[in-house]
């Protein structure tokens, strides 16, 4: 089994946010995809099968799988795009959120995703060691902030953060060189800090583009590796693009 290890979000290898990609002729075990998953510590782990002029695409954090994952899609269309289908412009998946598109623009691979409705929830001091000024749960917890030096220097107790309510946890700001600056946390998939996180962006997108009042937004997520997305609000979708880089190609021993 053939896997790629890609930097998404990133245009040189130790940024962004790595994912592990394989593309196979057909599924193996569930077992299997977690245990490589844990094996590889990343993340995300993705594997996509052709079906037809589509991909089955499926991902998986060291918990378990999930249903919406953004920079290992990114990364599995950068694997297809320079390594299986070279000619080709984009790519369709299908996937647990749907039919997912990534176009190739130059050297940016864009994303379609669908936008999550935010709905807002009471704030404390305990959700994560600070008091943020809204908070808005979607499928996630986004906190908003006014200070970025407040998301740049946050460091909450992943006990309490795993007890929150939503699957990962972002906190935002106004940015200064960039239209947001983020953070995203995810001890219940078994990753304390995601280092640049697509899906998040579905909530914090929206948010900003609301906020700002205009569509286009450019995200920087603020995390020790750093990564830079290129976003646009498109009704109730979200376009998310963003760059990558090689960082592996391995053959893996599983069985």
């Amino acid at each position: 089994m053939r896997q790629y290890i890609i930097d998404a979000f990133t245009d040189k290898v130790f940024h962004g946010n790595p994912a592990a990609i394989c593309i196979l002729e057909q599924w193996p075990s569930e077992e299997l995809m977690l245990n490589m998953a844990v094996e590889n510590n990343l993340s995300e782990t993705a594997f996509a099968v052709k079906k037809g002029e589509s991909y089955h695409l499926r991902w998986f954090t060291p918990g378990g799988e999930i249903n919406l994952c953004g920079h290992a899609t990114l990364a599995c269309a950068y694997v297809i795009l320079n390594f299986y289908e070279k000619e080709a412009a984009k790519v369709v998946f299908q996937t647990l959120s749907g039919d997912l598109v990534v176009e190739r623009h130059g050297d940016l691979y864009e994303m379609d995703f669908p936008a999550y409705e935010l709905k807002s929830v009471p704030v404390t001091e305990q959700m994560i060691g600070a008091t943020p000024r809204e908070a808005y749960m979607g499928r996630d917890l986004l906190c908003v902030f006014d200070d970025v030096k407040i998301i740049e220097h946050l460091n909450p107790d992943l006990s309490k953060v795993h007890a929150l309510n939503g699957l990962l946890l972002h906190v935002t700001a106004k940015g200064a060189e960039t239209d947001c600056v983020s953070r995203t946390f995810a001890p219940k998939c078994g990753v304390p800090e995601d280092a640049v996180c697509g899906s998040g962006h579905c909530h914090i997108i929206p948010y900003w583009a609301n906020r700002l009042g205009k569509d286009d937004i450019i995200a920087y997520q603020a995390s020790k590796r750093g990564g830079t997305l290129y976003c646009r609000m498109d009704g109730a979708r979200v376009k998310l693009a963003g760059k990558a880089a090689l960082y592996s190609i391995a053959e893996t021993q599983s069985r």
